[in-house]
């Protein structure tokens, strides 16, 4: 065995290699380091939201890995993680570009083999993804409690306000209902003090030929001191 442990080509688990890859080493690399050591499903949603083109070809060779690891390891995709990955230098195509004076620049298209090789977690890991998710199941279920709770106290306290706002409804109606009895009462007073005062409204009337007797006795006086003279 190596002084330092084993190789990182020779490290026990399932793999999937793509070759000639058309990007660069150093590209491919960048998104590789973002998954080394995650679980594959935490390493596929990484993949999936990365905004590197390298992204696509990398997830594919991961659902690979995990693809091999199912049929040909026997062994559930969801107790897998990422326990290595890298990407070799693959050939380098060369073209020419045409410049100026007859000359050429010469381009360099780069390749990559990128190998991920993924591994089942160890007990102790499993169990601790167990408790975790036990955890947060009870939780989650305090959580629905909780908003469950809160609910019926709600509803409770709109029911009280509602049967609240029906009870002074109903106290304004029947208030309303007395003012107009009241009001009822105060229109027959006034038609019988209508009644009663009819007499005096005649007592004018009466004294009408009073003033017209009155008018008359000057008219007369007037016509006496006509005749003396």
């Amino acid at each position: 065995m190596p002084a330092f442990g084993v190789k990182t080509n020779e490290r026990p688990g399932t793999r999937a290699v793509v070759r000639h890859a058309r990007m660069s080493a150093y590209k491919a690399r960048e998104v590789l380091d973002l998954i080394r050591g995650k679980e594959v499903q935490q390493a596929d949603e990484i993949l999936q939201f990365a905004e590197r083109d390298a992204a696509i070809v990398i997830r594919k060779c991961l659902h690979s890995a995990m693809a091999n690891a199912e049929h040909n390891d026997v062994i559930d995709s969801t107790e897998l993680f990422v326990s290595a990955c890298y990407a070799d230098e693959g050939p380098t195509l060369k073209r020419w570009r045409p410049r100026a004076r007859g000359r050429a620049t010469r381009i360099r298209k780069r390749t990559c083999h990128i190998t991920i090789i993924v591994t089942r977690l160890s007990e102790a890991e499993l169990q601790r993804r167990r408790d975790r998710e036990a955890v947060s199941a009870a939780a989650a279920g305090r959580g629905r409690r909780r908003s469950q709770a809160a609910a019926d106290s709600r509803r409770q306290r709109v029911a009280k306000s509602r049967a609240r706002e029906e009870a002074v409804a109903d106290h304004d109606h029947e208030h309303d209902h007395d003012e107009e009895a009241v009001t009822d009462e105060v229109a027959g007073d006034e038609v019988e003090t209508d009644e009663v005062e009819s007499p005096e409204a005649e007592a004018p009337e009466a004294e009408a030929p009073e003033a017209e007797a009155e008018a008359d006795e000057p008219a007369a006086e007037a016509t006496d001191a006509g005749e003396e003279e």
